[in-house]
């Protein structure tokens, strides 16, 4: 499929190979982007299933810091360690057990974890695009300059 992309790239005028490079560095540049934000999520899933391990090892009634946003936390009691919130997305939470919560960040991690892997693949592909591009951009420019 590449040998096929370059033969086709080579066909091209200096300005379409030029514009096929500009799109696949953006293309690139925008599943970085993804990447990066499957990378925090993941991250994200990480730290609740920690939190939802080390809370249920906790006794009732014991104190603790509750966040209500990244930055303010406030102080609170255990009442039951078997019952959480989960955020299931724009703004709804359901209750489940700590272990169906636990489960629910681990099947989320296991989906953004495969999601990346077909996004890492994909950008090595317009990568390799956008590499080819350059180089058929580089011989077709030293062809139109005028030699000394």
């Amino acid at each position: 499929m590449a040998a096929a992309a370059a033969a086709e790239m080579e066909k091209m005028s200096v300005e379409q190979v030029k514009a096929v490079k500009e799109q696949a560095d953006m293309e690139v540049n925008i599943l970085q982007d993804s990447l990066n934000n499957i990378r925090t999520a993941t991250s994200r899933l990480e730290v609740a299933s920690s939190a939802l391990e080390d809370l249920s090892l906790r006794p009732k009634g014991k104190k603790l810091l509750v966040p209500l946003t990244a930055s303010l936390y406030v102080p609170g009691t255990l009442d039951d360690a078997d019952k959480v919130l989960v955020d299931v997305g724009t703004g709804y939470f359901i209750e489940k057990t700590t272990a169906e919560g636990k489960d629910y960040c681990d099947r989320k991690i296991n989906l953004l974890r495969s999601n990346f892997d077909q996004l890492v693949e994909v950008a090595a592909k317009k990568k390799s695009i956008a590499d080819e591009a350059a180089v058929i951009l580089q011989a077709k420019l030293k062809q139109l300059a005028p030699s000394t």
